[in-house]
């Protein structure tokens, strides 16, 4: 079990304290539901749609952290390393994790170290919006950061909204099941102000991580070497995540500003190997950032956007096993960064917009000899948007221009500078055309190049770190179809999309897990990948009779990403030339049904990962069998005094298969939540 952490108790008591003090001052006297308004528009706002999840289609997943819950959009695929803590990270048409953008209410969260962003660390209970765009967001008022990313993926916190003269909101949110979960959470939202608002939100979370998996290995001649059932050890966490958000409105504008606060400890179970059950490696995380963000409109014509952050990153990794290699070590990173983002509309139906973006990384371990290095990015972006009839285009270049600085030790024992330099110009082209105002159909299409450097783990780590190591660059292809229309009748909305893409990847770099640890990765070029693949998305809406509706989200990806890397790398036993990428299946999707009558809400959810393969080389012995998982909720909504109350009970993997994401790392099986929220 996880010593705890300083101040948990503090914390945890002054929340309750909250939700006390908030109740016995409660001035409402009633509870009242707005009526339900539905909007039907056949315009197309964005060139690109993008996949989005808010407010009840968030509330009907199984889902409680962002990993979870993005799960069910088309063309992602999830590394899950198991358990309550372990680490989660998004990958979008098998590009690679780092091609991915993830920003936290408009502003990237970035982990120059080994750029993987653990979704895990976010939770769903003050999340507001999820949504993911292909490419990038159709909107060119933007930080030059958004234009840096073959996909970005945006979540949006809840903004504080009060009715009926209120002028506090209190959410509380109290989970436990499985895994000896205990989970509490609170949401506090206090009207400061005609025009400023706060928002406080705090988690909790404490579980043992232990559950039983099975495990089975079978020859390469289909015989059974051995099967048996287990409990998975070391997989404990405890952790409190802590933010705090000041919302102001001014008259043409907005801004905002950030706290976040992340602590955890928690053990790293490891991958299954060689017959060793258990492990005994540690994590512990302290992640903090404060970030603002101001808006405001001049005239008619001119618009400005300024965001800044400072974040600072601890993490230690400790293995006490003496007969591996005892390794204790501990890294701080630091992050500046600022944006100035300028919109001029030329034309009410012409904008431009030019942002400059500066970024500042720097990283420093206990390691020996280690690199200790510094990196100053630049990033210039000018991009243009034209809507003509029923026509929209958009057009971008994005400058980068990164500098790295690091220490190189000699064994002689002395040290040098070294400097490294990259830049790189980097366009997009967006289209979108409506062949009907009176036909809710809109074709898209799609053309960008980007570019990333490699982490400050690729390069410099003191034992896998590669000097040498390209950077990658994709081009990506896309052309597709959106059709939504609302109707009257028994089928009141439906939504349908579908893409055909092509990415072409250039010195792909691949992360694998090197030994046990969770945070060390072995660095390597591929060289070419071909990625072609399509994506589909259904959505309808039903009114089965007054007072009960059903929902439908139905996604479908196929992909064949191919290792194009050594031409002579062929043998028909284990050459990987032309051999499915490692973890990309070839077939996945998602299904999502939600039913609603009156006070009861019942969601299934669906997830099936087809047959693959954990390496380039496409044989026998590196088949990775198909998973698929069915989770079930019900949840029951009622008043009591002046509260809204709701009482959750879900059952995920409901047929209990044991599979894996990873390799060696088993999922767990069948499990049960228990939900108690209460809202004021």
């Amino acid at each position: 079990m996880a010593k705890k952490l300083p101040l948990k108790s503090l914390f945890i008591t002054l929340g309750l304290a909250v939700c006390v003090n908030s109740y016995s001052k409660s001035r409402l006297d009633s509870i009242q539901k707005l009526p339900e308004v539905v909007v039907k528009a056949q315009s197309y706002k964005e060139v690109i749609p993008a996949q989005k999840l808010n407010g009840k289609q968030l509330e009907a997943l199984n889902s409680h952290s962002v990993a979870d819950a993005v799960r069910y959009f088309s063309g992602i695929q999830i590394k899950d390393y198991g358990g309550v803590g372990g680490i989660k990270t998004v990958d979008i048409r098998s590009m690679g994790t780092n091609h991915m953008g993830v920003f936290y209410d408009g502003i990237q969260l970035g982990n120059a170290q080994n750029g993987q962003i653990d979704l895990g660390k976010f939770s769903l209970d003050n999340i507001e919006e999820i949504s993911l765009y292909n490419g990038q967001k159709s909107d060119i008022f933007q930080p030059a950061k958004d234009f840096g990313s073959a996909g970005t993926l945006y979540l949006k916190t809840r903004r504080p909204s009060f009715h009926n003269g209120k002028t506090y909101n209190l959410k509380t949110i109290f989970r436990t099941g499985s895994f000896g979960l205990v989970n509490p959470s609170f949401l506090y939202e206090q009207k400061l102000s005609s025009t400023i608002n706060l928002s406080l939100n705090t988690e909790y979370i404490n579980a043992n991580g232990k559950y039983k998996f099975r495990y089975k290995k079978v020859f390469s001649d289909g015989t059974l070497a051995w099967d048996t059932t287990a409990t998975r050890q070391n997989g404990d966490i405890e952790s409190l995540r802590l933010e705090a958000t000041i919302f102001g409105r001014l008259n043409t504008g907005q801004w905002n500003l950030k706290f976040y606060y992340y602590d955890s400890e928690k053990g790293i179970p490891g991958a299954i190997v060689n017959n060793v059950w258990k492990n005994s490696q540690r994590q512990w995380d302290r992640n903090f950032f404060t970030q603002g963000s101001f808006q405001k409109q001049f005239g008619d014509s001119y618009e400005l956007l300024i965001n800044a952050k400072y974040a600072r990153d601890y993490m230690r990794y400790l293995n006490p096993d003496t007969t591996l290699m005892y390794i204790d070590n501990k890294f701080w990173q630091d992050e500046i960064y600022i944006s100035a983002a300028n919109k001029y509309s030329i034309q009410k139906n012409w904008d431009v917009n030019l942002s400059l973006d500066y970024q500042w990384n720097t990283l420093d371990a206990t390691l020996t000899n280690f690199a200790s290095p510094t990196r100053n990015t630049l990033l210039i972006a000018l991009a243009t948007s034209l809507r003509w009839n029923r026509v929209k285009a958009l057009a971008s270049v994005l400058g980068t221009f990164v500098s790295d600085k690091s220490i190189a030790s000699s064994g002689t024992g002395s040290v040098s500078k070294i400097s490294k330099r990259q830049n790189e110009l980097t366009p997009a082209l967006f289209l979108s055309y409506q062949p009907s105002n009176n036909l809710p159909l809109n074709i898209r299409a799609f053309y960008k190049r980007i570019f990333r450097m490699p982490t400050f783990n690729d390069l410099y780590y003191t034992d896998i770190g590669n000097a040498d190591l390209n950077p990658e660059f994709v081009d990506q292809y896309n052309v597709g179809l959106l059709y939504s229309d609302y109707f009257d009748g028994f089928v009141s909305r439906i939504l349908l999309k579908s893409d055909v893409y092509y990415n072409y990847v250039k010195d792909k770099i691949i992360a694998v897990p090197k030994g046990t640890g969770q945070y060390r990765w072995m660095m390597m070029n591929i060289g070419i990948g071909k990625i072609r693949g399509i994506d589909v998305n259904i959505q309808s809406d039903f009114r089965v009779f007054r007072k009960a509706k059903f929902s439908l989200n139905l996604n479908y990806t196929y992909q064949k990403a191919q290792d194009y890397s050594d031409p002579t790398d062929n043998e028909p036993e284990a050459g990987t030339y032309k051999g499915q990428i490692a973890y990309i299946p070839w077939h996945s999707g998602s299904v999502v049904a939600s039913a609603n009558w009156k006070c009861f809400d019942l969601n299934y959810s669906f997830i099936y990962v087809g047959e693959r393969y954990h390496n380039s080389s496409n044989i026998r012995a590196n088949y990775e069998q198909p998973w698929y998982t069915h989770d079930i909720s019900g949840c029951y909504r009622f008043k009591f005094s002046k509260m809204q109350v709701s009482a959750t009970l879900e059952v995920n993997n409901l047929l209990n298969q044991y599979y894996d994401v990873i390799m060696n790392y088993p999922m767990p099986g069948r499990n049960y939540k228990l939900i108690l929220k209460f809202e004021i």
